[in-house]
């Protein structure tokens, strides 16, 4: 099938999937009201095969050092699905299928799924990363921005709830330092660890809730942008293909859920 845009409705809820870019979600309206801010930065895209930062673009293979672009100097960043177009394997009501076949510079072949299913009152991501020959490590990752306001008379800034088990201390080049401190406030773009399963709460006060959830033990928080907070559920750390690697092989994929549920308040 191609990679054209498509837009899934359910109830007040609609959301649209952009193969052709990245296989992102541009954009999630719930009563026509934009959630994911919009522009040059905007919507919701993956992060595979790694999330954040690698140190130096650089993470080891056993033996051998594998070199990403360092897209993000001095560092490789927020792996590289999100720069390629993806294709539509299947659209039904409520949900999409797309997929992408893993190319340079990842030197390893692969395929990502990424599986999009809306309901009138929440939003599924799930994406699996599979391999029919070399094992690889890799992780996934959601780097979705949501509007800090929703507009409207009154409107206020959107407030984030979470109880992390620990922060990630962070170094000056913004890599964990493989410390674990207690959470400081914000302002963040930080890690944190939840061991029980990502569990945060967005409130836009007087309008929506919305909870970010899923079994991911990391989730890092942006929030020095002035009109975008991001939330990002992932399976490991910054830097994770050295600190905390996790294989793919031909017998165990990797495969992970968030879920965007809602309430209008």
């Amino acid at each position: 099938m191609s990679n054209e845009d498509i837009t899934l409705t359910a109830g007040d809820a609609e959301v649209d999937v952009l193969p052709g870019n990245g296989g992102r979600v541009g954009g999630l309206r719930v009563g026509g009201t934009e959630l994911l801010r919009q522009g040059e930065r905007f919507g919701c895209f993956p992060m595979v095969p790694w999330c954040g930062r690698i140190r130096d673009g650089r993470f080891l293979d056993g033996a051998v050092v594998r070199q990403m672009p360092l897209n993000a100097p001095p560092n490789a960043i927020h792996g590289t699905v999100r720069d390629g177009a993806w294709r539509v394997a299947r659209v039904t009501d409520g949900e999409a299928v797309i997929t992408y076949d893993l190319v340079e510079p990842w030197p390893y072949t692969g395929r990502v799924t990424q599986v999009v299913a809306l309901t009138p009152d929440s939003l599924s991501l799930t994406i699996s990363v599979e391999t029919y020959e070399t094992s690889f490590p890799a992780q996934i990752g959601w780097h979705p921005w949501f509007n800090r306001n929703l507009g409207g008379d009154g409107a206020q800034d959107v407030r984030l709830d979470f109880s992390p088990a620990w922060q990630e201390e962070r170094g000056d080049d913004h890599l964990p330092t493989g410390n674990r401190i207690e959470p400081k406030p914000g302002p963040w773009d930080d890690c944190f660890g939840m061991p029980d399963g990502v569990d945060v709460t967005l409130t836009w006060p007087g309008q929506l809730e919305l909870k970010v959830a899923g079994r991911q033990e990391w989730v890092v928080v942006y929030d020095e942008q002035e009109a975008a907070v991001c939330v990002e559920p992932q399976t490991g750390p910054p830097n994770g293909l050295n600190s905390l690697p996790r294989l793919v092989t031909p017998l165990e994929p990797l495969e992970a859920t968030t879920v965007w549920s809602w309430r209008r308040l």
